[in-house]
């Protein structure tokens, strides 16, 4: 167990945990947080023996976002705060793309309510598991500050009249509303949220980290093509990954009804 001021860096079994652990600040997306998040997501795309990642919390709030009274202590600024803002905006969407360019799975594991970037960080996970006590909501419209970054992972995973009924409303949703929505993936009591993800995590673990490597890649990519250009580019990928040795186990295991031997590195 790694310890720093505002997250926790725990690597079990193959499975990293990035526990937000400012439970006082709810913890907020503050420029310490997000710049502790993305040396931690940077370092471990580059780890072979990570397997899977999750981004937990400590305390009642998943995350509230980002830190409200910094951004307004940035007014005293010269600038009144634009560079500041520019900074911390353009800092927050390189750790969710981050997430999202990580080669390895991601589960969000969310214990509480997680509001405005708080919500977007759990979107631009792969995976969303939470309680039944957790609430989701992206409130920016009721302050006068609209949740415009966290729009970008909210219309990548959600309905669209979903995800605009979340940023114009602006009002907190119910984990079954969420898990409704396409926001999270199951919903568990508080005291089987750690079975659940640990469930997830040992299956995703099971699997070869190459394949779901490519996997991941190809999914991101080909959302954002035209029908015909995805599946040219995953067609293009199925090759590739067929002329693979672990589509050689894997495939010839399945014929012999025997387990695969995977080579899990890549």
């Amino acid at each position: 167990m790694s310890t720093s001021t505002c997250l926790l860096v725990e690597n079990r079994n193959h499975v990293l945990t990035l526990t937000l652990n400012q439970p006082e600040k709810r913890n907020a997306l503050s420029l310490e947080m997000l710049e502790a998040l993305q040396l931690q997501l940077l370092q471990s795309a580059k780890g072979e023996d990570i397997r899977v990642v999750v981004i937990a919390a400590n305390g009642p709030v998943f995350c509230a976002g980002h830190d409200l009274k910094e951004l307004t202590a940035h007014r005293e600024d010269a600038d009144k705060g634009k560079a500041f803002y520019q900074q911390i905006m353009a800092l927050c969407a390189k750790v969710m793309q981050a997430i999202v360019h990580h080669p390895r799975p991601v589960i969000a594991k969310v214990q509480g309510m997680a509001t405005a970037a708080g919500c977007q960080l759990v979107a631009s996970c792969d995976l969303a598991i939470c309680t039944d006590t957790a609430r989701f909501c992206t409130p920016g419209v009721n302050i006068g500050l609209f949740c415009s970054t966290p729009m970008v992972a909210l219309s990548r995973n959600l309905a669209r009249k979903k995800a605009m009924e979340m940023l114009l409303l602006g009002e907190v949703i119910d984990a079954q509303s969420a898990q409704a929505f396409g926001l999270v993936n199951q919903v568990v009591g508080p005291n089987q949220l750690d079975s659940a993800v640990t469930q997830y995590s040992d299956k995703l673990c099971a699997k070869s980290t190459l394949v779901l490597a490519i996997g991941k890649e190809a999914f991101y990519q080909q959302i954002e093509m035209p029908l015909a250009q995805a599946y040219d580019y995953t067609s293009e990928v199925m090759v590739k990954n067929m002329l693979h040795a672990e589509a050689v186990e894997g495939i010839g295991a399945f014929i012999e009804k025997r387990s695969p031997h995977w080579q899990q590195s890549e």
